[in-house]
């Protein structure tokens, strides 16, 4: 839903470079929910992703990365392959020092870092300390020799 609401600002990421992955339509915790309300919520996300960017996401992520029955059959039709974090902010409920901390503590080769842009549909949400944290956190890393990367260049890199 926020690609359709934040259009432009969608076309921004993509055309910045930025993968762009299936979180679902609605970001609802599907725990407990059918198969076809699962499949329902990312088809419905990935027609939106292609009409809005004209591209087709390849990767996933359940959201509060909870996978429920239904997923591996979702999965396959759509041609989605499932990624979580290894590193997880907790950036909507910590401050920036906290959140700057935990993942500079965590973070190991191949490391995937999973921030929020936003609190769920909310039109303009306070990320001031994820914004925050990740002006410390990208030269803290690069200082250390770390390279950033898209999921798909982390997973397939070329030869």
């Amino acid at each position: 839903m926020n690609i359709r609401r934040l259009s432009s600002v969608a076309r921004d990421v993509v055309s910045a470079g930025h993968e762009i992955g299936n979180h679902s339509h609605t970001h609802p915790p599907l725990y407990f929910r059918s198969a076809a309300a699962i499949e329902s919520e990312f088809v419905t996300a990935q027609r939106t992703i292609e009409d809005a960017l004209g591209v087709t996401p390849a990767l996933m992520r359940a959201p509060f990365g909870a996978r429920w029955f239904g997923f591996r059959g979702m999965q396959a039709r759509l041609r989605l392959l499932g990624v979580m974090w290894t590193v997880i902010g907790l950036d909507w409920k910590l401050d920036a020092a906290a959140i700057t901390a935990r993942i500079l503590s965590r973070v190991r080769n191949g490391a995937i870092i999973c921030l929020h842009d936003g609190r769920q549909l909310v039109s303009r949400p306070d990320v001031r300390s994820t914004l925050d944290a990740v002006k410390q956190i990208i030269p803290s890393l690069t200082s250390r020799g770390f390279e950033f990367q898209t999921v798909s260049q982390l997973l397939c890199p070329t030869k």
